[in-house]
């Protein structure tokens, strides 16, 4: 069939999204930008993000998708760091962006359509292009087809925060055709997408997330279905699968748990049959999640393990989960994995150290701006993710904890340390911690501890709305305590492991 994307009522048919990819184009390099340059995208799943990634690649310069959830310093700093000429928005996003964007950036609307808006209960008269804006669909028609060569391929430039500093932006070199066939490798492998197959599928998560992005935009591209879910919904989605007879899905395993969650007769209602391929990654999967899927949809499920830096370089099938539950997989065809001490020493199965990978061949990247940065994760020529973990003697990867402090909530990277920066500067905040704690349904949850100062009357309310008036609503953590005189190490520093320790205990897991 020929490509076509489909959200809500509205369709995209494949040869319109490389049309106006195409005038895209054209517009940008009209503003100047070109090779190495950069176009910010604060948009949710709509057409008007494929259709701006495109056109940048064409003129060789970077798509920077950026998390919507952002205010204006968070968006800001992105958009200026990665020295974006343009950025295409949202309209009811642009109110919360605005004032981070400088004044000689482009700004593009895209109105917000009936499905996102519902989806989110987002007001109608935020939806629309305000006066005096420029909006999205009117510039692009006015611009005439880029009707030169492609430039050399450049991948979308995410941006991945680290334990301390802001976000740092993961820049590919550009791809020669050797690389672009490792790559073309590793999405055949990970997510089963060959050019001409006819795959059909609903895209589930947000495209500003490094895996659903490569995920969409190489649907996208090689034909096929590819429906957007606004926002994800157990039920909705097997509806879609169902009515559209759809083969494959990335997901995360909150959905899982979501799924799974539902009643029994609902879960019977729906046909499933068309699917064939299934694969997740991002959190840890618990053994028995995975084993009521692979019992319910088949020996169709499958999982990959990597990195923004990394690419997907380990993988395994329902028949491998089953016989080894808890693994993440096995490096796929040029790629290597390699467990290392803390003096970078190589060990042995089953021996617990930091992990290290790299897929052969894949184009290799730099923090933007940030060199010092990308060379502290690389070993031996292999990148880290910053996990913990060990190789059992069959060559299986297994995860045990992370170097970092990092928390993955329902696929979401979260970085403690930007959130630390922003409480402690409320009044009547003497220090805090934050950090992941067991959740059920999303893996990880954040947990806030904050230490008073004297005489300081705070409470949980306070301290969430403080965040959430300054950072996206994500970070805001679920449970917050107090407690005077928070364990410290040593030199000062609060003791996060023993404040941690206890919730997985109970859990009786350590991710």
């Amino acid at each position: 069939m020929d490509g076509v994307i489909v959200s809500g009522a509205r369709e995209l048919k494949q040869a319109t999204l490389f049309e106006r990819a195409a005038r895209a184009a054209s517009g940008f390099a009209a503003l100047g930008i070109g090779e190495n340059g950069a176009v910010a995208l604060v948009l949710r799943n709509d057409f008007a993000f494929f259709e701006a990634a495109m056109g940048a690649g064409l003129v060789g310069a970077y798509a920077v998708p950026v998390n919507w959830h952002f205010k204006a310093d968070e968006a800001g700093y992105i958009v200026t760091d990665c020295g974006a000429k343009a950025v295409v928005v949202h309209a009811d996003l642009l109110p919360q962006i605005k004032d981070g964007i400088p004044a000689d950036v482009s700004v593009f609307v895209v109105p917000t359509p009936p499905e996102i808006r519902d989806a989110y209960g987002i007001a109608a008269d935020l939806c629309a292009v305000p006066p005096g804006a420029v909006a999205w669909d009117d510039w692009v028609a006015r611009q005439t087809p880029w009707n030169q060569p492609p430039r050399p391929a450049r991948t979308n430039m995410i941006y991945t925060s680290g334990t301390t500093g802001r976000p740092k932006g993961v820049r590919r070199e550009p791809a020669t055709p050797e690389m672009q066939a490792a790559m073309g490798a590793m999405v055949a492998r990970i997510f089963d997408i060959r050019p001409g197959d006819g795959m059909r599928t609903v895209v589930t998560g947000p495209v500003y997330h490094s895996a659903p992005n490569l995920y969409a935009l190489s649907a996208a591209r090689d034909g096929g279905l590819v429906i957007l879910q606004p926002r994800f919904d157990a039920e909705d989605l097997l509806r879609q699968v169902e009515q559209h007879r759809i083969t494959h899905l990335h997901m995360v395993p909150t959905m899982f748990v979501r799924l799974l969650k539902l009643p029994p007769d609902v879960r019977r209602k729906y046909d499933l049959s068309s699917l064939k391929f299934v694969t997740h990654a991002a959190a840890p999967c618990p053994p028995d999640v995975k084993r009521q899927m692979i019992e319910w949809w088949g020996p169709i499920i499958n999982e990959y393990y990597g990195g923004t830096e990394t690419g997907g370089a380990i993988f395994h099938n329902s028949e491998e989960a089953l016989r080894k539950p808890g693994t993440v997989g096995k490096p796929i065809p040029g790629a290597v994995v390699k467990i290392l001490d803390a003096a970078g020493k190589e060990l042995g199965p089953n021996d617990i150290g930091e992990v290290y990978l790299r897929i052969g061949g894949f184009p290799d990247f730099t923090y933007n701006g940030m060199d010092e940065k990308r060379r502290e994760i690389e070993r031996q020529g292999l990148i880290t993710c910053g996990d913990v973990g060990y190789v059992d003697d069959d060559g299986y990867l297994f995860l045990c904890d992370r170097v970092r402090d990092m928390v993955i909530s329902g696929g979401v990277n979260i970085y403690p340390a930007e959130i630390e920066a922003v409480l402690i500067g409320m009044p009547g905040v003497q220090d805090c911690a934050v950090f992941g704690i067991p959740d059920e349904e999303y893996g990880e949850s954040l947990a806030a501890y904050v230490e008073p100062q004297e005489g300081a009357d705070l409470t949980a309310d306070a301290v969430r709305t403080y965040l959430r008036e300054r950072t996206a609503g994500y970070k805001v953590p679920k449970l917050v305590e107090f407690q005077h005189g928070l364990p410290r190490e040593d030199s000062g520093k609060i003791f996060k492991r023993k404040l941690r320790a206890p919730y997985w205990e109970k859990a009786g897991r350590q991710i």
